[in-house]
């Protein structure tokens, strides 16, 4: 089990853990319409929810399919996340080491998480092997050419939140100093986590966010762009998207 210690701050714990969702907005209900969508026996599926934070997703799946169980490495969040579940079915423990049998569940989601765990490879075959034969895995995760590092970064020994411009564009030891908390991913160096695994690809792409700040701040015109960037996904444009959006089949 992982639980913060007593005098870490919330900014300490959103380098260590990152940010779950707190609120359900348009970007939100996006998402779970492209996980529907990735996977069209949800309704008939034990799902995982690998990360799942304080249960917002978790929440929401579970009046979509018949199992949902979640797990989250915080102790807080999963002691918050497991009283919106009745039956609270949240397990608090590590992504790299789940405490399932093989072959457990039929859909494995992880949203923005394999960033932030100690050991991505781990956790990828850990993913891999509690998924049944033709069960999916669902993951999301952040793009390395987007422009800006979302997760702030390290600064003469201070960790600084918010956004960052082009710290993902910078070679890998310094990117790597500035930001060791958080990974971002290429295309080839997500796929290598599930190398030799018996996976397949059913679809890779590389998505914008649901920019729901931007959208209360300038209203119409954060619409328009919001639009314009959602409209580039499936085109060269969206090399430079936020987040990798991968679905793997077991067999």
């Amino acid at each position: 089990m992982s639980q913060a210690p007593p005098s870490e701050s919330r900014m300490e714990k959103a380098a260590r853990c990152g940010e779950p969702s707190y609120v359900w907005r348009a970007g939100q209900e996006r998402r779970l319409a492209m996980i529907r969508d990735a996977v069209p026996f949800l309704t008939t599926a034990r799902v995982l929810e690998i990360g799942c934070g304080v249960g917002r997703y978790v929440e929401r799946l579970s009046a979509l399919a018949p199992v949902v169980v979640g797990l989250e490495y915080d102790r807080e969040r999963a002691v918050e996340a497991a009283g919106r579940l009745d039956p609270p079915l949240v397990v608090n423990a590590a992504n790299e080491h789940l405490p399932f049998d093989d072959g457990s569940f039929d859909v494995v989601l992880t949203n923005e998480v394999i960033e932030h765990v100690a050991d991505d490879r781990a956790s990828a075959a850990e993913m891999v092997r509690v998924l049944s034969r033709g069960g999916r895995l669902v993951l999301f995760c952040p793009n390395r050419w987007y422009p800006v590092e979302q997760h702030g970064v390290y600064w003469r020994g201070e960790y600084r939140f918010g956004n960052k411009p082009l710290v993902n564009y910078l070679p890998d030891p310094l990117r790597d100093r500035l930001a060791p908390h958080v990974r971002a991913y290429t295309r080839r160096g997500l796929l290598r986590l599930f190398a030799g695994r018996p996976v397949q690809i059913v679809h890779h792409g590389r998505i914008f966010g649901g920019y729901d700040n931007l959208v209360v701040r300038l209203g119409g015109a954060g619409r328009l762009l919001r639009g314009a960037l959602q409209g580039a996904e499936g085109t060269p444009f969206d090399v430079v998207g936020l987040s990798h959006f991968l679905v793997l089949e077991r067999y």
